[in-house]
């Protein structure tokens, strides 16, 4: 679905965003690029729908070359959804979430009853629709941003650091809303975040990130836990904090099996002490 080939990019000679990264998404998988800021995967995500040309290498979405691609028509074809949703302010709410399908030449009636169906599969009380951004909760215009992106029947989805800004309360129940989305709809998830906990919840498979976009450890989230690379690693998960992290992960649907993995963890650390 989406492949990175040896792709980097540099804006200066002292300023090298990504070095040489590769790395295969496979389709209706959520992956999550976790990193410090500045570690280049913004810079990455933003490859995949050509707001940014690598310097060198090759991006290939849906089997194809993105610098071949039309850049409005690639753009319309994926959903993006930003930290601050980037909601049009003058619009209301249901004609937010219809922007793409009426550039696409869909029918105002048509594109505003897909709207409405996308609020209740957010989480929106339909009766919402005709007010406007200012008028929603944080978390509120957040869930207008996913529906907005998944408006044009997307297959892949972009989101970079969407919950950064939010509550823990709110930033929880979207993580749960956005589980349920993707495995629903089967969309191809391309997620940007700092935070370790959003990636175990999130992610089917991390890619960890450390400056210039090197991968430090690729894998799912209990592979990472389990069997750290290194140091790095082990420091940047903090898995001493696991009870925690176990906590988190109680009833997440598609999360990991919190019992094996405490019962792993307890051999570990059994053995460390024989």
């Amino acid at each position: 679905m989406i492949t990175f080939d040896h792709v980097s990019k540099t804006y200066s000679p002292d300023t090298k965003a990504v070095e040489d990264f590769s790395l295969t998404i496979d389709p209706h998988t959520t992956t999550v690029f976790l990193g410090t800021s500045g570690c280049g995967k913004t810079t990455l995500m933003r490859m995949v729908n050509r707001m940014v040309t690598p310097t060198s290498g090759t991006v290939t979405v849906r089997g194809r070359d993105v610098t071949h691609e039309d850049p409005v028509a690639l753009r319309r074809s994926i959903g993006y959804v930003l930290q601050d949703g980037g909601l049009f302010p003058h619009r209301t709410i249901v004609d937010n979430i219809a922007t793409i399908p009426l550039l696409e030449g869909v029918s105002k009636a048509s594109a505003r009853a897909d709207a409405l169906t996308l609020m209740e599969l957010v989480g929106l009380d339909p009766s919402m629709a005709k007010r406007y951004p200012a008028q929603l909760s944080g978390g509120q215009r957040q869930r207008v941003g996913v529906a907005r992106a998944l408006a044009n029947r997307a297959d892949i989805l972009l989101m970079d650091e969407p919950f950064g800004a939010l509550d823990p309360l709110v930033r929880s129940d979207l993580q749960r809303q956005l589980r349920r989305i993707q495995q629903s709809l089967g969309t191809t998830i391309l997620f940007v975040t700092h935070d370790i906990d959003e990636a175990i919840v999130l992610g089917d498979r991390i890619a960890l990130l450390r400056e210039g976009a090197q991968i430090v450890q690729e894998g799912t989230p209990r592979e990472l836990l389990l069997n750290p690379a290194d140091d790095f690693v082990r420091d940047f998960l903090g898995t001493s904090a696991m009870s925690e992290r176990e906590r988190i992960l109680e009833g997440v649907p598609g999360g990991i099996d919190t019992r094996a993995l405490a019962a792993d963890l307890g051999n570990d650390a059994q053995g460390e002490r024989a």
